[in-house]
């Protein structure tokens, strides 16, 4: 209803209508914006990967292989060499950087493409989790460790940044356990956002791949030493699914709330009476003022009453309506109502620009503020397994606990308490106690929760 998306005729296939696909173009200029304040260049990468080129990082294909969609034929004609549709392009990155990095004057190479990518996923939901779904990628190449992990741990705080200061979505910035982590990473982290029935949403993953792949793909660089040595490398994403995140954080019962910054349409005028006179004038020009102020607006002129549109503009997640009639013109104001609190203001006519732009700063702390509030009031510090299954059983949220770091442990959360690891946040407290699962002496913080 909210014309975000609609299905097309291969399951997990969507169709993102101009409105959602708005944005995820604000969401992209934004990220594009840091990306390049940060010294990454856009690329584009072929979208097929040749069976043989996948094969050659043995951790990378077996974590990706039965979500591989396979091309065999070209036309009429058999093709000699499976053709795998990208289900993400770190080997085509490394295949393109053997031909051209032979310095260490070629390093480090900061790159990023905006593009989509397919996943042959059985369960598929519009926005998290498609078959095909647009993102972006980013990956680096670097002459030392020290260096790519410093990469890698700068663009998970963008996302973060960005999740915290454009989306109003707090999050844990954590590094996820050895069987969470990225296929063929040697450190994936994370930012793990918590959705409004308590839920985890991955949002954004940074990963350190060390030189695995180098020396998978023969990517080698002379260094300042003039020895043959191989380069440090790393990948990042986030994808369409922060639409979902965005819509599952903030919005409510009446439709979409979208925060300020990426909201495609930021104020929305609605003359009312607008068969008077003068009254489709005065909106015109207050829609044109705000405009002149850079701010995204539109008016709604339509024969619709009034009542329709204000439901239509709750439903869409417009952070603010303007209304404007006879009356509001002869005293010189408007009245302003927002999305988030429902609360109406009436402003002085002369005050307008400052108003409005106030108020969507209003608004936008207003659902970061609502949006941390669930995610304190739903974490919880446990020492037993069997309270981390009531919570999930339950209200669900967010469980901290200790963890010796056994696989078995958390495959023993998983099948005791329902409950997946979220990630081990970068904050620890650094605090003994035990293991949540076994009981042995553990330092390590983790969280746990169900996830989407």
């Amino acid at each position: 209803k909210a014309e975000l998306v609609d299905y097309s005729d291969v399951k997990g296939l969507f169709v993102l209508r101009p409105y959602g696909y708005a944005i995820w173009e604000n969401i992209q200029k934004v990220l594009d914006g840091k990306f390049k304040a940060t010294g990454h260049q856009n690329v584009s990468m072929p979208m097929l990967i040749p069976e043989s080129l996948l094969q050659k990082e043995k951790d990378h294909v077996e974590g990706f292989a039965p979500e591989c969609a396979w091309v065999t034929m070209g036309g009429s004609e058999e093709l000699p060499e499976r053709l795998c549709v990208r289900p993400t392009s770190e080997t085509l990155f490394c295949q393109h950087w053997s031909h051209i990095v032979h310095s260490w004057r070629d390093l480090p190479c900061l790159y990023n493409q905006w593009c989509s990518v397919m996943r042959w996923e059985k369960t598929t939901r519009p926005f998290l989790r498609g078959r095909e779904f647009l993102w972006q990628e980013g990956h680096t190449l670097h002459t030392s460790e020290e260096e790519a992990r410093k990469e890698t741990l700068q663009m998970l705080e963008i996302y973060a940044d960005t999740c915290e200061q454009e989306l109003a979505m707090p999050v844990i910035r954590g590094n996820k356990t050895d069987k969470e982590k990225f296929a063929g990473a040697v450190n994936t982290y994370t930012i793990e956002c918590m959705m409004k029935d308590h839920k985890a949403l991955q949002s954004g993953t940074s990963h350190f791949f060390g030189d695995k792949f180098s020396r998978a793909y023969d990517v080698t660089f002379t260094g300042r030493d003039n020895t043959l040595q191989y380069p440090f490398q790393t990948s990042w994403g986030a994808s369409t699914r922060l639409i979902g995140a965005i819509i599952m954080t903030h919005s409510d019962n009446h439709g979409l709330v979208l925060p300020p910054v990426i909201a495609p349409t930021q104020v929305v005028v609605i003359p009312i009476a607008q068969h008077k006179e003068g009254v489709l004038e005065a909106a015109a020009a207050l829609r044109d003022r705000l405009s002149a102020a850079g701010i995204r607006v539109s008016m709604d002129d339509s024969d619709q009453s009034a009542g329709w549109k204000f439901a239509q503009y709750e439903m869409k997640g417009v952070p603010l309506r303007v209304e404007i009639g006879p009356k509001d013109m002869e005293k010189g104001q408007c009245c302003i109502a927002r999305r988030d609190t429902g609360e109406k203001t009436f402003v002085p006519l002369t005050e307008l620009e400052n108003a409005v732009k106030q108020l969507l700063q209003d608004v936008h702390d207003n659902l970061y503020a609502m949006a941390e509030k669930n995610l304190e009031d739903n974490t919880f510090d446990m020492t037993s397994w069997e309270e981390v299954r009531e919570m999930a059983q339950g209200k669900g949220g967010f469980a901290r606990t200790k963890w010796c770091g056994s696989l078995e442990c958390e495959l023993a959360m998983k099948e005791k308490a329902g409950v997946s690891s979220r990630c081990m946040p970068l904050k620890q407290s650094g605090t003994e106690g035990k293991c949540v699962m076994c009981g042995k002496p553990a330092t390590t913080d983790i969280y746990w929760g169900v996830a989407y």
